[in-house]
């Protein structure tokens, strides 16, 4: 009796910790060879780049865990492409002609550190969809509009304790960096849930 008693408390503990308030939103389905259209123009013919921070909107901003998944992904993004953008800008001299890169996360049901401790695998995976939308600063019009997707399998994420979760933050950065250095001279697109090799 008393082994019954504590696994059905583990288990109510558990499933207490992985029940978010958008439970009934639904992770995108997305096609293992989905492919992002390419821009409508090479990134280089712009001389001045800035990365606009990560959005957020309902019913996803205000979630503990998907505020924290947003911090992870801004400061992942400024690691890898702050230095890109830095040399691109270094490079355009006096030229005046703008891009704007603004991520916003249209998905995302990410598991904390604390809930991945208590509840495991039981917490359930985490997953992600970023929208990028590259804007001619002068004119607004939309260069390119690439999304990007990745999740954290649950029994992964328990193993590892959580480092898949936030691993899963990484890749996205990786793949806008990649998406932005492979259509910088020439458009060709890009993957929408293949990532590039994660650099710590």
């Amino acid at each position: 009796m008393f082994n019954r008693t504590a696994t059905m408390a583990a288990l109510s503990l558990a499933f207490a910790f992985s029940a978010p308030s958008v439970a009934a939103q639904d992770a995108p389905q997305v096609q293992e060879d989905a492919r992002n259209p390419a821009p409508s123009q090479p990134l280089n013919a712009y001389q001045h780049f800035e990365l606009v921070p990560v959005a957020m909107g309902a019913p996803f901003a205000g979630q503990k865990g998907n505020e924290v998944a947003r911090e992870h992904l801004q400061a992942d993004l400024d690691e890898r492409i702050g230095p890109l953008l830095q040399q691109w800008n270094g490079a355009g001299g006096d030229a005046t002609r703008a891009l704007k890169i603004q991520p916003e996360i249209r998905y995302v049901r990410f598991i904390t550190g604390g809930k991945r401790f208590f509840a495991g695998a039981f917490a359930g995976g985490s997953a992600i969809l970023v929208k990028v939308r590259l804007l001619d600063a002068a004119s607004g019009a939309v260069v390119a509009e690439p999304e990007f997707y990745q999740h954290a399998n649950a029994m992964g994420a328990a193993w590892s304790f959580g480092a898949t979760d936030k691993t899963m933050l990484i890749r996205i950065a990786n793949m806008l960096t990649a998406y932005l250095k492979d259509n910088y001279a020439a458009t060709v697109g890009g993957s929408v849930s293949q990532a590039p090799e994660v650099e710590d």
